[in-house]
C-alpha cells in the first residue's frame, strides 16, 4: 500500500483536456515575457555601455584662468604657491611644484612657470592672463577695465584668482559672472568683497574668511605681555584700514583696555623702497613710545628687509607680533599665531576651486577657514629683547625659529 504523502489523486481525462490549452497559453506567455526581458536587458546594457564610453572619451571643460593682484606682496607668493600645490594634490593640474622667487615679492615669474609647466586637462593658466597693478591706482583702474572688456568681448576667462583687497574689490562685483576666488585678504567682509562670512552675496564669488582672527591675535599677545600701549602702523584710508584689519584691532584694544598708538603713513605705493621707508620710520617712532608693536599686513613688510625693520624694536627691548603669521616669525618677528600654514590655506582654496569645476556655484561653497590654533615664536628675537619665555608659553608653541636670517639684497 503506497504511503499517503507519495500517492496522487486520480486525474480525470476530461479535466486534463479542458485545462491543457490555458496551460499551454500561460507557458507561451512566460516564454515571450522572458525573451522580451532578455532582449530589453541587452538593449539597455549596450546603451549604458555606449553612454559610458562617450562620457569617458568626452574631455572635461578646460577652465581658463587669470590672476589679479594689487601689487607684489610676500603673502601672495606663499598662498598662491600653497594653492597651486593643492590643485596638484586634487589632480586638477599635473605639476604643482611652482618655484617661489627668492628676495622678491613678485608672482609674475610663478605665473609664467605655471603657464608652461602646470599641465593637465582641467585648468589652463593663460600666458596673457597676469594682471598686477604694482600698487599704482591708475594701473589698478586700467587693469580692471581691461579684464571686464576681455570677459565681455573675448569671453576667454573662466576663473579669476584675485589676490589681496584691491583685486577682491575690483573683481567681486556684479559687472560679470565669471567665478571669482578672493584670496589673501585681511578682512573680506569689512572690505565689502563678500556680504558675510557665511554668504558671499553673489553667485559667482567666493572668499576665504576667518572670523575673529585678529581679535584673537591681540588678545593672546596682550595675555602674554600685559602691555598698556600697543603701536600699530597702517595707511589711514578705507582700503588701508581694511587691508590691515584695523577695525578688528581697534575693537580688541577697546575690550582689553589697551591704548592703541597709531602711526599712519602712505604704504600702498608703486615704489616699494619708499613704502618700506615709510613703515620703518613709523616703527622707529613707535618703538620709543609703546610697550609693544603689532606689525600689520601692508606692502612695507618685505621679507628681505624684515631684519632691518626690527632693529628699532630690538633696541627698545619690546615685543612684536606679526598679523600675517608664522612666515614673518621665521624672518625675525617675535610672535604670531601658528594658524596660517600656507599649504592648509592653499588646499582650502584649491578645494573651493575643485567644487566649482565640478558644478557648484562659488556662493554655495563654504568660505570659513578654521586653522589650528597655536603659537609661533622666534627665540633669537626673544633673547635679543631680553625675554625668557615661561614654560606655559613654550608648551603652547607649535612653531619655533632660532635665527633671524639676513636676506638683504
Amino acid at each position: 500500500m503506497p504511503l499517503p504523502f507519495l500517492s496522487k489523486p486520480p486525474v480525470s481525462v476530461a479535466t486534463s483536456q479542458k485545462s491543457l490549452w490555458p496551460r499551454l497559453f500561460g507557458f507561451a506567455a512566460v516564454l515571450l515575457l522572458s525573451a522580451t526581458c532578455v532582449l530589453m536587458t541587452g538593449y539597455f546594457a549596450r546603451a549604458w555601455a555606449e553612454q559610458s564610453a562617450d562620457a569617458s572619451s568626452t574631455p572635461h571643460k578646460k577652465w581658463r584662468v587669470v590672476y589679479v593682484e594689487g601689487g607684489p606682496y610676500t603673502d601672495y607668493q606663499q598662498i598662491f604657491a600653497g594653492t597651486v600645490r593643492g590643485l596638484a594634490k586634487l589632480g586638477l593640474i599635473e605639476n604643482g611644484d611652482v618655484p617661489v622667487p627668492e628676495n622678491s615679492e613678485s608672482t609674475r615669474e610663478m605665473w609664467a612657470w605655471l603657464c608652461a609647466n602646470a599641465g593637465g586637462d582641467r585648468m589652463e593658466f593663460l600666458p596673457d592672463g597676469y594682471y598686477s597693478a604694482n600698487w599704482d591706482e591708475k594701473l589698478r583702474v586700467s587693469n580692471k577695465a581691461d579684464i571686464m572688456r576681455r570677459i565681455h568681448e573675448r569671453g576667454d576667462v573662466d576663473i579669476i584668482l584675485a589676490f589681496g583687497t584691491w583685486a577682491g574689490q575690483d573683481m567681486a562685483t556684479g559687472e560679470h559672472s565669471v567665478p571669482t576666488f578672493s584670496m589673501s585678504v585681511t578682512d573680506a567682509v569689512d572690505a565689502g568683497i563678500v556680504a558675510s562670512a557665511e554668504d558671499s552675496g553673489r553667485d559667482h564669488v567666493h572668499a576665504q574668511v576667518e572670523p575673529g582672527r585678529y581679535e584673537r591675535q591681540v588678545a593672546i599677545f596682550h595675555d602674554v605681555f600685559k602691555f598698556r600701549r600697543m603701536g600699530v602702523v597702517y595707511e589711514d584710508t578705507p582700503d588701508g584700514r581694511s587691508s590691515s584689519g584695523i577695525p578688528a584691532v581697534e575693537k580688541a584694544a577697546r575690550e582689553l583696555g589697551i591704548e592703541l598708538v597709531p602711526c599712519t603713513t602712505v604704504l600702498n605705493l608703486p615704489d616699494l623702497d619708499q613704502s618700506f621707508e615709510n613703515l620703518r620710520s613709523c616703527v622707529e617712532s613707535l618703538s620709543t613710545r609703546c610697550d609693544a608693536i603689532y606689525l600689520t599686513v601692508n606692502t612695507g613688510m618685505q621679507g628681505h628687509r624684515i631684519k632691518e625693520l626690527l632693529q628699532p624694536i630690538i633696541a627698545a627691548g619690546i615685543p612684536s607680533f606679526s598679523q600675517s603669521g608664522p612666515g614673518e616669525i621665521k624672518l625675525g618677528v617675535l610672535m604670531s599665531l601658528a594658524q596660517t600654514d600656507f599649504d592648509d590655506v592653499g588646499l582650502f582654496e584649491a578645494n573651493a576651486v575643485a567644487k566649482v569645476l565640478d558644478g557648484a556655484k562659488p556662493r554655495d561653497v563654504n568660505q570659513i577657514f578654521e586653522g589650528p590654533l597655536g603659537l609661533a615664536i622666534n627665540l633669537k628675537m626673544a633673547m635679543l629683547i631680553g625675554w625668557n619665555p615661561p614654560f606655559e608659553i613654550l608648551a603652547a608653541v607649535d612653531e619655533i625659529h632660532q635665527q633671524i636670517p639676513d636676506l638683504a639684497r
